[in-house]
């Protein structure tokens, strides 16, 4: 995938660009409907589509007190429209004198730099521009002038639930993967980098990877059986904590998460996983002693593969 950083950049697209245009956190099932009208439309009238979207998320710049974690951090979000063959993708950095552009402005530069700009697809009642003044009018009364096409997609609902994501952020803070699979579109994962951590787990037996989490929404504290993708293998099977590690940290710990892969070794630091959370096992506790933490780690590993239809690994004796 072709991802460009500016606005300017759009002109290395040959060809008419049929532009999908929003901030995509999560890349749901209501995002991927304005981004298949815009592959619709090229494949329909010719040239290419491309994604257009944020860095960072625009309510971190305008209200970061008020902004939500995400569901899908920008490397995340890349990773997903590869995924889903989207070939060109143009990150537009946000910040604070961006902020300012007005939205007649903004489409101005978008067809100034385009080689030729078709369609402009967009959800229904998104805003844009200074004081979110612009919309899909406005974009209908530019398109007009400037001769593009605009289609504002509507909204898509799931079971009578709309696919946003604030409703697939509050399932999966509370834990209801279900819900955030069907308004996604796909199961719900999160991207961590691997970095080093205490060696803890190496030394019980149980050698974890630790993640640094891009900003992303997590489900609530406790153990999960999992599946992880990365180092271009896919579902590696595994168990996880998600927490403050209270035997071993002690009051006032950082939340982590760590994944212990099933039958799996190498060196992991410095790479980028990507978490499943399958079925939560149990609530953290806090242990009298290593020899006790231990075995729970092995009952909980044995618990995980068998919620993955894995054969368990034997005893979880001490």
């Amino acid at each position: 995938m072709m991802i460009l950083r500016s606005i300017a950049d759009l002109a290395e697209i040959e060809g008419s660009i049929h532009a999908a245009i929003g901030v995509f956190d999560g890349v749901h099932l209501g995002h991927r409907a304005v981004i298949e009208c815009a592959r619709e439309s090229a494949q329909a009238t010719g040239g290419g589509a491309c994604v257009i979207t944020f860095d960072p998320h625009p309510v971190r710049v305008l209200a970061p007190n008020d902004a939500p974690r995400l569901l899908t951090a920008t490397d995340h979000k890349l990773q997903l429209l590869s995924e889903i063959g989207i070939t060109h993708t143009a990150v537009i950095p946000f910040d604070e004198e961006f902020a300012e552009t007005s939205a007649e402005d903004f489409v101005r530069q978008l067809h100034q730099h385009s080689r030729s700009l078709a369609r402009i697809c967009v959800g229904a009642d998104w805003r844009f521009g200074r004081r979110g003044a612009g919309n899909v009018s406005l974009l209908e009364k530019m398109g007009a002038d400037l001769g593009f096409s605009v289609t504002g997609v509507p909204t898509i609902s799931i079971d009578r639930m709309v696919a946003s994501s604030t409703r697939i952020r509050e399932a999966v803070a509370g834990g209801d993967f279900g819900i955030a699979e069907r308004l996604l579109g796909r199961p719900y994962t999160v991207l961590g980098t691997v970095i080093t951590g205490r060696q803890l787990g190496r030394e019980l037996g149980f050698p974890t990877a630790n993640l640094s989490v891009h900003s992303e929404q997590l489900p609530p504290t406790g153990v999960y059986a999992v599946s992880v993708s990365g180092e271009g293998r896919d579902q590696m099977p595994g168990v996880a904590n998600l927490g403050y590690r209270p035997s071993v940290e002690g009051e006032g710990s950082k939340r982590l998460l760590e994944v212990h892969l099933f039958d799996w070794s190498g060196d992991l630091y410095g790479h980028d996983l990507e978490v499943r959370f399958v079925e939560f096992l149990r609530s953290e506790l806090k242990f009298d002693s290593l020899e006790a933490l231990k075995r729970q780690i092995a009952e909980d590993s044995n618990h995980a593969r068998r919620k993955l239809g894995l054969p368990g690994s034997g005893s979880v004796s001490g």
